[in-house]
């Protein structure tokens, strides 16, 4: 699908990010996006381009993945007048849950979301603040799926785009605020 890169109105939004130098390992440069959670100008300009982005799309849901998904999912849903729905590691949520286990670079990772949290048909929007490798944004889309929706968008703030993750997600509609090749 022919996924559009965001404008150039959100390149001021990586200024306000820090990086890092060899976080959490040697070698890696980490971009820490607490610096720009903390910019109300800026956390403003960002839910405002996710949802300029994603209104004509009308979602139901947004889905947002356990931890900082839950930071952008809920501010999103608001603008778009949609409800949220957590994506939580194992043993978090209380009512019956549908889960899926996924690969990571060095091992497995569980993914749950409650049974009854999307009705079929429901257009969801997948949030979170990076997308990687996107092997968890891959396994919330085959949750989200298993439950009847329908997947109206992944949104993210940053993509690496070196790691190639949107590969995983190619079907569908990846729209990523800040792009960095390195």
């Amino acid at each position: 699908m022919n996924t559009p890169r965001a404008g150039a109105n959100c390149e001021p939004l990586k200024r306000l990010i820090r990086e890092v130098p060899d976080f959490p390992v040697k070698g890696v440069l980490f971009y820490d996006i607490t610096t720009l959670l903390k910019d109300r100008l800026g956390f403003a300009m960002l839910i405002d381009a996710l949802a300029e982005y994603y209104l004509p799309k009308k979602p139901h849901l947004v889905l947002g993945m356990e931890a900082r998904g839950f930071i952008f999912g809920p501010a999103l849903a608001y603008r778009l007048n949609a409800g949220f729905v957590p994506v939580r590691k194992p043993g978090k949520l209380p009512a019956p849950t549908a889960r899926k286990e996924y690969e990571l670079e060095y091992g497995k990772n569980t993914l749950e979301i409650h049974r009854d949290a999307i009705e079929p048909g429901q257009r969801v929007i997948i949030v979170d603040d990076l997308l990687s490798t996107g092997g968890t944004a891959a396994a919330t889309v085959e949750l989200a799926k298993s439950l009847g929706a329908k997947i109206a968008g992944l949104g993210f703030v940053v993509e690496l785009d070196f790691l190639k993750g949107r590969e995983k997600l190619g079907e569908y509609d990846v729209y990523s605020l800040l792009h960095y090749d390195h």
